[in-house]
């Protein structure tokens, strides 16, 4: 039996990706997950609602990521270069937990009852993004255009960056990304 809170926490995410992996997220029940992580049913349901939040609990962490690499920005900071830093700053996190991130992609990819959730998670990740900046003194409109941009080129990164070798570092996407927004950009205000 895991011994904290937070180890049969972490127990159960690595043994509902497993199952999920094998199986696929609709043939696993919780009772199966929580017996593969060496703990209760019951412990499943102190941790998480259901299976499907399992699968997103990642996401409190990314969103932890997100506030401490905003705040380390200095205020002087203009807002999108504010933004491109705090990216930066969770690209070490992201790189480190890829295998487990491209279980996670996987998984949803093949599993439409996931796909709204992983819709769910993205917006709740601009939302967090544009509060940061709105936290910032960043106008509400500017805010909510900078974060909706900012997040779809680092998803975009990532997902290439999925595309690309399991050893490939994720930052020269991240650069690429940018670097092809600040091209569009700039093609689109000379014309």
């Amino acid at each position: 039996m895991p011994r904290s809170g937070r180890e049969a926490r972490e127990r159960l995410e690595k043994a509902a990706l497993a199952l999920f992996a094998e199986r696929g997220f609709d043939a696993v029940t919780t009772a199966e997950i929580a017996e593969r992580a060496g703990v209760t049913e019951r412990t499943f349901f102190r941790h998480f609602p259901d299976k499907r939040e399992v699968l997103f609990d990642g996401e409190r962490r990314l969103s932890q990521w997100v506030i401490d690499a905003m705040q380390a920005v200095p205020v002087d900071v203009p807002a999108w270069k504010a933004l491109r830093r705090a990216v930066d700053a969770v690209v070490p996190p992201l790189e480190a937990n890829r295998a487990e991130s491209d279980r996670l992609g996987q998984i949803i990819a093949v599993t439409p009852a996931l796909w709204e959730r992983g819709a769910a998670k993205e917006a709740h990740l601009v939302v967090l993004v544009a509060e940061l900046l709105l936290a910032r003194g960043v106008a509400d409109d500017e805010a909510d255009l900078l974060a909706r941009v900012g997040w779809g080129a680092l998803a975009h990164a990532m997902k290439t960056w999925r595309a690309d070798s399991p050893d490939a570092a994720l930052q020269p996407h991240v650069d690429r990304a940018f670097a092809r927004l600040s091209r569009l950009t700039d093609a689109a205000v000379t014309r």
